[in-house]
């Protein structure tokens, strides 16, 4: 398999969203680019409830194993393993799905975190509260900090968050830097909503100096 990319994150931030525009724009820049829907969202529609404890740990091994049969240049997935494990830690205290989620994790080219500047949005079975959004957010990037894996925030809305991913992904990509600055100048206002603002900032500003 060629690069993988690993779009993570919390209730409502756009994840799925950014893999569908994300694998569009790769493939319209003649990239063949396959993407992996989220294995846990076809689960809780088709059973109409989220999972119980014990139902856990076969949901995150689905989304492992579909990404693992795909084949291509590029695969873009929306979440992996390491989500199911972090609802686990948080919902049930178990955290015995974190290994094989990190392993499986450790094998992506790039692992990309929608920030907290969406508003949320109730969704069915799949979403708590924004203090539940917040948790979660809080909790991934603890994670990923704790056992080394490199990850990229990505923020924006409309265009400029796929502007933020493919300037990640495909370093070739002309970002409109102007535009990007415009928006960063009005997402600093909602610092007060960010489980991490001062850091977020910190990459994003980096992100737009690059």
């Amino acid at each position: 398999m060629g690069m993988k990319i690993a779009v993570l994150g919390a209730e409502s931030t756009g994840k799925s969203t950014l893999v569908q525009s994300l694998t569009q724009a790769l493939q319209a820049a003649g990239t063949p680019c396959i993407a992996i829907s989220e294995f846990l969202r076809e689960w809780c529609d088709l059973h109409q409830r989220t999972p119980r404890p014990d139902e856990q740990a076969r949901i995150a091994h689905e989304q492992t194993r579909r990404i693992g049969a795909a084949s291509g240049p590029v695969v873009v997935t929306d979440t992996t393993a390491l989500i199911t494990a972090i609802y686990s830690d948080l919902l049930f205290q178990d955290t015995s799905l974190y290994p094989d989620a990190l392993d499986d994790l450790r094998t992506f080219t790039h692992v990309l975190v929608t920030g907290l500047d969406l508003p949320w949005v109730a969704d069915g079975h799949q979403r708590d509260s924004p203090e539940g959004q917040q948790a979660f957010h809080q909790r991934l990037q603890s994670v990923l900090q704790e056992h080394n894996i490199r990850y990229s925030m990505v923020w924006g809305t409309g265009p400029l968050r796929l502007e933020a991913a493919l300037r990640i992904v495909h370093p070739d990509h002309k970002a409109d830097d102007g535009q990007a600055a415009e928006q960063y100048a009005r997402w600093l206002g909602r610092c007060e909503k960010c489980s991490d603002a001062t850091c977020e900032h910190q990459l994003f500003r980096s992100l737009l100096a690059g």
